[in-house]
């Protein structure tokens, strides 16, 4: 058995379930974020008086052994208290797995279930229950349709009971994962009823684990690897598939770091390699994409490329709105680079009638940059172009440019394909359209230099 320690963060996460109805810890390997959830699940079931109760993972048996055993530290050990006459056993109820648990003479019943298949629901239903806690939430079956959904299901079974909480863990997926667009990022962007906690933990936030046997751990990963990234510091990363592999941290920038005006007026970056000219990508979204401009800085000699900023449009908006949005985008552009030649806007060619708007709507501005037709050449070459030109650092993109960064983080190939990009829908294709349509006339010269 683990002796655990309590470091701040944990205790911190802990004492906030007491209050908040949704909790999450959310990090990389042996971060302890398993153990938490089971301290503070069991805090509660202790209290509550609700009589049944969830234990899930994406089978019985996985729910079993990092919940119910946990090495040590799950539910089963924390419901054995003889001192304060608690007692857990294993057993069944109406033919489910479960912890039996004797609180005094009080009995609770935590039933465990496998999530992960489309008709995981099925073992739910029937029940209501109070507490319910997961691992590995992002492996559990979900579904826009409700009634298919597990994690909708159980959700939806805890609305009778006297105290709900869910209290899931898991570790880092793709961001474009329904596990954060539809819950946890919702949530920390909109709030929700019953209070929301959440907490991100990495192995150097577990106490409970030596030194040397973290450094062991750490010793077998390439710090340069996307399994560093999620497993070693729990960051949101593609694990299999992605394409944009040579695309590090130090190619996102900030203006501070590396551009400045000189003395002359000129917008420079520390090794003096000034701005020459800016061109602009434009991608038209359809009834499924978004709408992005992106806008791209070229240095003397074609030394580096730049994404110096983009707007990302997701919302359906009708062409006048998006006709204006253009060119409050290519003015504020103008603006933030005075002096610093627009050569060209590349456009979508499949949308010639916004084309048109947009050339009609730059000259009553009297904006004189040329429209072009995007060249649109093959997908595969665009990317391998980019790809290029992270592995030789010659292309950065401002921090501000968040869509297009997280589109480059989680580009991946179709799945048993290593040379189709996919376009689900879910994706953001659109910004790395626009981005390629930006610098597509130049490829062969910025390869070449």
């Amino acid at each position: 058995m683990i002796d655990w320690k309590f470091t701040k963060k944990h205790a911190r996460y802990i004492a906030k379930t007491q209050s908040c109805k949704f909790n999450v810890a959310e990090g990389s390997i042996r971060a302890g974020k398993t153990v938490d959830n089971c301290i503070a699940f069991a805090y509660q079931l202790i209290k509550t008086k609700d009589k049944i109760h969830l234990a899930s993972g994406s089978t019985i048996a996985n729910a079993k052994l990092n919940i119910g055993e946990c090495n040590g530290l799950g539910l089963y050990y924390l419901l054995n208290d003889p001192k304060n006459n608690i007692k857990a056993t294993w057993g069944k109820y109406l033919d489910n797995e479960c912890l039996n648990v004797k609180v005094g003479d009080d009995e609770k019943v935590i039933i465990f279930a496998g999530g992960g298949k489309s008709d995981s629901y099925k073992k739910i239903l029937g029940n209501s229950y109070g507490l319910w806690i997961a691992t590995e939430i992002n492996e559990h079956y979900d579904s826009d349709e409700s009634k298919e959904s597990f994690i909708k299901v159980a959700m939806g079974r805890q609305l009778a009971s006297d105290n709900p909480k869910i209290f899931w863990d898991m570790n880092p997926s793709n961001p474009l994962d329904k596990i954060y667009t539809d819950y946890l990022d919702k949530w920390q962007r909109d709030g929700i009823l019953g209070g929301y906690n959440y907490e991100h933990f990495t192995i150097f936030d577990n106490a409970s684990i030596s030194e040397d046997r973290k450094q062991e751990i750490v010793s077998q990963y390439d710090v340069n690897s996307i399994w560093y990234l999620r497993d070693i510091l729990g960051q949101r990363v593609v694990a299999e598939g992605l394409i944009y592999q040579e695309f590090k941290d130090h190619h996102i920038i900030k203006m501070s770091d590396w551009l400045r005006i000189d003395n002359d007026g000129r917008y420079v970056n520390p090794m003096r390699n000034t701005i020459k000219f800016i061109t602009v990508g434009v991608d038209f979204g359809g009834s499924t994409s978004a709408h992005s401009f992106n806008a791209t800085a070229f240095t003397n000699q074609f030394k580096h490329i730049i994404t110096i900023k983009q707007k990302r449009i997701a919302q359906r908006i009708d062409d006048t709105e998006l006709i204006e949005q253009f060119i409050s985008f290519i003015k504020e552009l103008q603006e933030e680079y005075k002096g610093i030649n627009i050569i060209d806007i590349r456009c979508d060619s499949a949308e010639q009638t916004l084309i048109a708007g947009f050339e009609r709507a730059l000259r009553e501005n009297h904006i004189g940059i040329p429209i072009n037709n995007a060249v649109k050449g093959k997908i595969l070459n665009r990317i391998r172009f980019y790809c290029k030109m992270f592995s030789t650092n010659k292309y950065y993109i401002l921090e501000t440019c968040e869509d297009l960064i997280m589109a480059f983080k989680t580009a991946i190939w179709e799945r048993d394909k290593n040379d189709v990009r996919l376009d689900d829908g879910k994706q953001d294709i659109d910004s790395l359209d626009a981005q390629e349509y930006s610098t597509e006339p130049y490829m062969d010269i910025l390869i070449q230099v």
